[in-house]
């Protein structure tokens, strides 16, 4: 039963006394451990530039005169000193963000919690909160995009003082426990400044793959359960009649299995992810046993157990006598301690040559299943609740796998395999039009025998070698770590039916996929350009009636996943154009796939920045078209924002809260209305504005000279030498819009604070609907009832926010003056209109309607200005030394940390 009794204190600190504490240790230690001359510096510069945001001095010309004339070693103080200030600032919010959660669950006052989706479930009946909960699957999947900036190191260093804050601010210490607790802090933070902050290498894919597991072992894996007890209490209040809850989360992982443009994740990274991943997960199992054989010490004479558990430690007899033997010796009269034992060795057995151990998760959860409803039986529920069903929700969330893997490449590697491996078999793939590819390839599927030999792989291309390895490699993960370890595979750049059947078929030679009866593979089309997106119906209906594609959906639960790509999207056709042409499409898959009775799975590539898709998760999915909620939704989590999410229990429990209150919300709304009423009005307005915008974008891209002052302009060249990820910056080595990443594409504006990638050319779109007799009045409405436009405004009213004109016109100033003049007034023109414009249909003074965002960056712009002067500063030297060349790559660092954002 839930505690209602108010706390007269919940915890021990403010942010303000968090915020004053870090600073006043950070200014000791610098004095110390640097020199008092250094010390003066950074309080210089911090009380000038406070003052200059607070409107009490005229200019920041006295800061920008004065950073030439540092000294070299004092230009890498300040910008460590305000890089360090800004990750221990981070802390301190974060601690707040928790505090105010706890304060707000205490009141009941919390926003989108389980206990509002109840509430919302509980006025229609109770079939259909079955329903509702039968369809939800939400399906976190976390990638190695290369937009996290700090170092492992770094990282482990901010979570033990963020761990030390939260004793200190939680639980109650006497002067002397606290005066250690604080002294532990002070430890944590001078060896945080003592530790390099810029990797001198690159990371590896494994480092990748081991940072996105620490989040799932360490995290992820204890919270999901709090999060299922926590809805369970819930629908009890609210629905009052029993339901059963289906699994609702999977989680999914990117890292070491994302080959698209990443030449250094190979089948033995793979095959080493795949691996390291059970063994954590077993490992974390064979502790949550020990730890309930503490508490399962029932004598076997007092209750009554079930002979199916005898039966079951006597049955190993046969492969692990010695574990039944022993567990007897043990624990002679305790019959789940001696069940327990045994359920340990067979999961010490999982992998190894011996015999003996589980062949599935499955297995695994039906024995804890079996020892619950004995408790049950046994008058122990409250037993099973606390431990045995924890363990339980947790093996139907991580089975024996921790993150099922997906794989992935960009199409024309697969067309080249193809191509190259039918080649030697006197077939000449390449000349053959479209239509006759999908006829061949549709034939080589159906047919019994094998057309290639994957293991084959002599006189071929390295590019087609390497796709043939990975598939002949598919089939035996498969067969070793379960067809569930690794069992999606996406294509980058689909742009044709036959680039989907091209991985059909290589998947048909390994035996992944067997016709009729078996397929072990979701295999997935990006639709990420235009042309893709806007043909999404001549691919998808042609894969639908093609005989062996049809036969291979029959066998997946008729389920067809599509994924859509937020990020080039954006970088191709603007903020605005984008955000629209994702949502008809996506409306338009749903046409497709209703058309053809297929369930559609909509997989989300979202970024961790607005411009990539990122923004708050609950948002973007109640905003999503009724006709696209089945349910089943997967979308990526990247870099930064995974620490951001998940680094904290507490957070992170909350953000998975907020993505099922979102689900259930928007399941029910869709099965109640599975079209949403939007108005013709509307839609003609938004196709005025997107046509408009996306015309005014591609223009500023293709305009010449613009790739040029973006490179003058912004710090994309230091971005493109920072160790972020082990993937390059660009597909091509070439620095073109076209070829950059989209992710070094947002980051480089982000820093020069000019984040065009988020609001450019929203202006001219909203003002073309304004000039074809387009009426504000609409646009008010637009936002008020139509929570897409109310979405995709906001969005960009948090870029404009985030934006700074003033600073971005220093980096300007750093373009040739033609180059200058010819860019920098059009992006102010643009920014200028676009916050008027907002700020009129919102309503708000404000572009920014969240006032804790806004408190945030009126406390951080002070900080993050000497880091900006100071990047311009070295940006402008055309010899710098190797010292101000790692003081360049720390203001980079310092930035990001102050913005709270990379790409």
């Amino acid at each position: 039963m839930a505690d209602n009794t108010p706390k007269e204190q919940l915890h021990g600190g403010t942010l303000g006394q968090n915020i004053r504490e870090f600073a006043a240790l950070l200014g000791d230690i610098i004095q110390e451990h640097e020199s008092e001359s250094a010390y003066e510096t950074v309080e210089r510069f911090r009380s000038e530039l406070v003052e200059y945001r607070a409107g009490n001095r005229d200019s920041r010309e006295h800061v920008r005169a004065e950073i030439p004339e540092l000294e070299t070693e004092d230009k890498r103080v300040l910008a460590r000193a305000f890089l360090t200030y800004f990750e221990l600032i981070n802390l301190a919010e974060e601690r707040e963000r928790v505090r105010v959660l706890r304060t707000n669950s205490q009141k009941g006052t919390l926003e989108d919690s389980l206990e509002t989706a109840a509430a919302e479930l509980s006025d229609t009946d109770t079939e259909t909160v079955q329903q509702v909960l039968k369809d939800v699957l939400i399906q976190p999947t976390f990638t190695a995009h290369p937009t996290e900036a700090h170092r492992k190191t770094v990282k482990a260093k901010l979570r033990k003082i963020a761990t030390r804050l939260e004793t200190l601010d939680e639980c109650t210490h006497t002067n002397t426990e606290q005066r250690q607790v604080k002294r532990d802090i002070e430890a944590e933070v001078l060896g945080l400044w003592q530790t390099p902050q810029v990797r001198e290498r690159r990371p590896e894919p494994e480092d990748e793959a081991r940072n996105v597991q620490w989040y799932l072992v360490n995290t992820l894996f204890d919270i999901v359960p709090e999060v299922y007890d926590e809805l369970e209490d819930a629908l009890e209040a609210d629905v009052g009649a029993e339901v059963t809850l289906p699994k609702l989360f999977e989680f999914r992982s990117w890292a070491g299995s994302d080959r698209d443009g990443n030449p250094y994740v190979t089948p033995e990274v793979t095959e080493a992810t795949l691996d390291r991943q059970r063994r954590l997960v077993v490992e974390r199992y064979r502790e949550q046993l020990a730890e309930m054989s503490s508490v399962l010490s029932q004598d076997g004479e007092r209750i009554d157990v079930p002979a199916e558990i005898s039966r079951s430690v006597d049955a190993v007899d046969d492969e692990i006598p010695e574990a039944r033997q022993e567990a007897s010796k043990r624990y002679p009269n305790e019959p789940y301690r001696q069940k327990l034992m045994v359920m340990r060795e067979k999961l010490n057995r999982i992998g190894d040559i011996r015999s003996g151990g589980y062949d599935s998760a499955d297995e695994f959860h039906a024995e804890l299943e079996t020892i619950a409803q004995s408790l049950r039986d046994n008058g122990c529920g409250v037993i099973a609740e606390a431990h045995v069903e924890k363990l339980m929700r947790q093996v139907e969330t991580f089975g024996f796998t921790l993150a099922s893997l997906d794989l992935r490449d960009h199409q024309q590697n697969h067309t080249t395999a193809v191509t190259e491996s039918l080649s030697r078999e006197g077939v000449d793939y390449e000349s053959l039009d479209e239509d006759d590819r999908i006829e061949l390839l549709t034939d080589a599927i159906l047919q019994d025998d094998p057309v290639i030999t994957l293991g084959n792989r002599e006189d071929l291309s390295e590019t087609a070698a390497r796709v043939l390895c990975r598939f002949e490699q598919l089939a035996e993960w498969q067969r070793e770590y379960g067809q569930e370890a690794v069992d999606t595979y996406c294509i980058s750049m689909t742009e044709q039916p036959s680039h989907v059947l091209e991985v059909f078929f290589l998947a048909d030679q390994a035996g992944v996929i067997d016709l009729p009866g078996h397929s072990g593979l979701d295999i997935v089309p990006l639709l990420e350009t235009e042309h893709a997106l806007s043909g999404a119906k001549r691919i998808m209906g042609t894969l639908f009636e093609n005989e062996a594609y049809a036969m291979a959906l029959d066998v997946r639960d008729n389920t067809q996943e599509i994924m859509i790509g937020y990020s080039d999207s954006n970088k191709e056709n603007g903020f605005l154009a984008a955000n629209w042409s994702l949502y008809k499409n996506q409306r338009r898959l749903a046409e497709i796939t209703e058309e053809y009775d297929v369930t559609l799975r909509l997989f989300h590539g979202r970024g961790g920045s607005i411009s990539r898709g990122g923004g708050p998760m609950n948002d973007a999915l109640k905003a999503l078209p009724n006709s696209t909620v089945t349910g089943d939704v997967k979308f990526t989590e990247q870099g930064e924002a995974i620490a951001e999410k998940y680094g904290n229990p507490s957070i992170g429990e909350r953000e998975l809260e907020q993505m099922l209150n979102a689900q259930l919300s928007a399941r029910k709304q869709a099965l109640e209305q599975p079209t949403e009423a939007v108005e013709d009005e509307w839609l003609t307005a938004m196709e005025t504005m997107a046509d408009a915008a996306r015309n005014e974008y591609q223009s500023l891209l293709n305009t010449d000279g613009f790739v040029t002052y973006f490179g003058q302009a912004t710090p994309i060249g230091v971005i493109e030498d920072l160790n972020l990820g082990s993937r390059p910056a660009s597909r091509s080595g070439e620095r073109s819009v076209e070829d950059l990443r989209a992710i070094p594409w947002v980051f480089s504006w982000t820093q020069s604070r000019c984040i065009l990638p988020g609001w450019f050319a929203l202006a001219t779109g909203i003002d073309a609907y304004l000039d074809d007799g387009g009426d504000i009045d609409v646009l008010q409405e637009m936002y008020n009832q139509w929570p897409f436009f109310r979405t995709t405004l906001d969005n960009a009213a948090q870029e404009l926010g985030r934006t700074d004109f003033e600073i971005a016109s220093e980096y300007a100033a750093l373009a040739d003056d033609d180059l200058r003049e010819r860019f920098f007034p059009r992006l102010e023109a643009e920014y200028e209109r676009s916050v008027e414009l907002v700020t009129a249909i919102t309503g708000r003074e404000d572009p920014i309607d969240r006032s804790w965002l806004r408190e945030s960056l009126d406390r951080r712009n002070p900080y993050v200005d000497p880091l900006n002067l100071l990047q311009i500063h070295l940006l402008g030297k055309d010899d710098r030394t190797a010292t101000e060349e790692q003081t360049l790559r720390l203001t980079v660092k310092g930035i990001a940390a102050g913005m709270n954002n990379t790409g």
